[in-house]
């Protein structure tokens, strides 16, 4: 990068790290606060969304911006700038999900006019469903030549009297990262194509030889399908689809209940245990288990067609895709059930036509990594009678960026098929994910998409008592939220303010993941219920998002309660109305150590002892947490299969370590 006097600097981008303050304080200037206010550094990276470093080759902070999720001027509350922008500005395309503010920019002054660019070209890059960077600067002020190019004027409505006293700039995504352009892959392409498929998979060129990509793109089919990405002018990506999947072995190897077995729904399907006829005398219905889940594929999906499959071996991708419509999503239902032990023998009968796509093949340039998902728009156009696309990955294999959209397909209990199955269905490429607080209207909605679960009359009379009190019984707030898809349920989430919070301060570490002094304590959130539909699951994080945002939260908390003692549920707490629910959530929170606790004399020390909120006696549990900051970190996930045998403090140790 060239400074505007003519040095060259090499700079790299990553997250800003809390060392990084200090050197950031040092690059405020004068129009740093006419442009963004009084800004404290310390505070800002602890409750950013997203927060940016561009540093040179001797570790020395260049530039510095910081993101959130709400206005970065106090011009309306942070839970309605949506409405806000809607009712002031004219075609406006910004929703929570593809948005976000800048609330800092600093850089050293000669590199200010490219560091800006190159920051927010960073920041599209990592939020791959971000479309819009908007900033509010006073009417008065112009960001010329700071950083002015790298922003346009948004046209206020008339009558609009927001415009007389702040200016709302926007930086569209197509100006610094551009979504890919996906066509039929020619033969020509090879030329692109070979330098990173070479680099990518040294085994398949010397299994297969040189012209293997080549036959592939040459062979095409109905069934058989090669395509590519572009950037510009060049091909940066390629994905080789099959529509024959051999739904029948992958139905033996994993529960595909959910996903209704990856096949059509036909009027022959055996879905359910047969019922018995009779219940025995003195046995209360109401122990009676649950019906099955209905599967997300049922009959009101009929229309939908959207899959992906892909098979990795050695470093190449094999994978599959499909399609969907607005009244597939009508009957979406929630797949996160306890299986009962008297019918986990009992396999379901899917006669239907298979309903998937499989991606045999797959490589993408890492530059453009985060743009793998543009692949499947185009792919469902080309198989519209395909639902799902699924991918098969060895367990060795590290879990890539196409898959961290796919919902993971939990083996048979007895299975030792050597792949780890993933599945995405055509649905989750709605962008009509919306978050907002529940409403009575809601109820039915939700009693539909929780009927399966088994603590759905839990998470009911929870969110009973948001509707009515906005308490519970012993007075502490409770907020609840429920996720739509075209005006349909899809996720219901239940929050309380955290009332343990000292508890929580002195018994597990959390101050490797906040800072407890820029967090108030009512911006401490428990998580009580979280349910989303595994098929919008890469839609979970956002949620969360949502939830802290809507809720006024900065962190969030979520206790996992020992479960079963000689196959018994342990704990009262976790079958009283307030009990918690297993959650799709857990994925993306992270786990808490607990700290070393001192056993206290409390006879003996008297006036002097810790007070009750420290040194009350609990019952352990796991604790998962999630603040702001953490939402858009990538998680890693490891499928590799590892043994550890005995309970030794080695093993212990070990997994400890994995763990935390």
């Amino acid at each position: 990068m060239t400074s505007s006097r003519g040095h060259a600097e090499v700079l790299s981008a990553r997250r800003t790290e809390p060392r990084d303050i200090s050197d950031i304080t040092g690059l405020f200037s004068s129009l740093t606060e006419v442009v963004f206010g009084r800004t404290d550094a310390a505070y800002l990276l602890e409750k950013a969304n997203l927060a940016l470093t561009l540093c040179n080759e001797k570790n020395e902070v260049i530039a510095h911006a910081a993101f959130l999720d709400y206005p970065n001027w106090d011009i309306t509350d942070q839970s309605d700038w949506e409405s806000f922008l809607r009712e002031n500005y004219i075609n406006n395309k910004c929703t929570p999900l593809n948005t976000l503010f800048m609330h800092l920019f600093v850089a050293k002054e000669e590199y200010a006019a490219a560091c800006s660019q190159e920051i927010l070209r960073r920041a599209f890059v990592t939020v791959p469903e971000l479309q819009f960077i908007l900033l509010f600067i006073p009417a008065d002020e112009n960001l010329e030549p700071y950083m002015g190019n790298v922003f346009e004027k948004m046209a206020a409505a008339p009558g609009s009297a927001v415009d007389t006293n702040f200016t709302l700039l926007v930086c569209p995504r197509h100006w610094h990262h551009p979504q890919l352009h996906v066509r039929q892959a020619r033969l020509e392409d090879c030329d692109d194509l070979m330098p990173i498929w070479t680099h990518q998979s040294e085994t398949l060129k010397e299994t297969y030889g040189e012209y293997f990509l080549a036959d592939v793109i040459e062979c095409q089919d109905e069934g058989n399908r090669a395509v590519v990405c572009e950037a510009g002018d060049a091909v940066v990506g390629f994905m080789s689809l099959c529509s024959q999947v051999n739904v029948s072995l992958l139905q033996e190897y994993f529960d595909l209940r959910p996903f209704h077995g990856l096949c059509k729904p036909h009027p022959e399907d055996i879905l359910k245990m047969p019922q018995k006829s009779s219940v025995p005398e003195g046995e209360d219905k109401s122990n009676q288990t649950n019906e099955k889940p209905e599967s997300v594929s049922s009959q009101a999906f009929e229309h939908i067609r959207d899959q992906d499959a892909a098979v990795q071996k050695d470093g190449a991708l094999i994978v599959s895709c499909t399609d969907l419509s607005l009244d597939d999503v009508k009957d979406l239902k929630a797949s996160a059930t306890l299986p009962d032990p008297g019918e986990s023998a009992f396999c379901p009968v899917y006669r239907g036509a298979p309903n998937a796509v499989c991606i045999r093949l797959f490589c993408i340039d890492e530059k453009h990594e985060t743009r793998s998902l543009d692949f499947l728009h185009y792919v469902f156009k080309l198989f519209p009678d395909k639902d799902f696309c699924v991918i098969l990955v060895p367990h060795h294999v590290p879990v890539f960026h196409l898959i961290q959209s796919f919902v993971r397909v939990v083996p048979s209990c007895t299975s030792q098929f050597g792949y780890e199955l993933y599945v995405f269905h055509r649905a989750g490429l709605l962008k009509s994910f919306n978050v907002r607080r529940t409403m009575t209207s809601d109820l039915l909605g939700v009693k539909m998409l929780i009927k399966t679960l088994s603590l759905n009359e839990s998470i009911f009379d929870d969110l009973k008592i948001f509707i009515l009190a906005r308490r519970d019984p012993d007075g502490i707030p409770v907020q609840a939220f429920i996720a739509e898809v075209l005006d349909q349920i899809v996720g219901i989430s239940v929050v309380r303010d955290e009332m343990d919070i000292e508890y929580i301060r002195s018994h597990y570490n959390i101050e490797d993941f906040i800072h407890f002094n820029h967090h108030q304590h009512e911006e401490h959130g428990h998580l009580y219920h979280f349910v989303l539909n595994p098929i919008f699951r890469h839609y979970a994080k956002h949620f969360l998002k949502e939830i802290l945002r809507l809720a006024h939260k900065s962190s969030l908390y979520y206790p996992v309660y020992p479960q079963y003692v000689e196959g018994k549920i342990a704990v009262s707490h976790f079958q009283n109305p307030r009990a918690h629910s297993l959650t799709s959530a857990l994925h993306y929170m992270v786990p808490v150590r607990p700290r070393r606790q001192i056993v206290y004399p409390l006879e003996e020390l008297g006036r002097n002892a810790p007070s009750e909120q420290v040194s009350k006696d609990q019952l352990s549990y796991s604790l998962n947490h999630i603040n702001r900051k953490l939402l858009l970190e990538s998680r890693v996930s490891i499928n590799i299969r590892i043994v550890v045998v005995g309970a030794s403090d080695v093993g212990i140790a070990f997994l400890e370590t994995l763990i935390f």
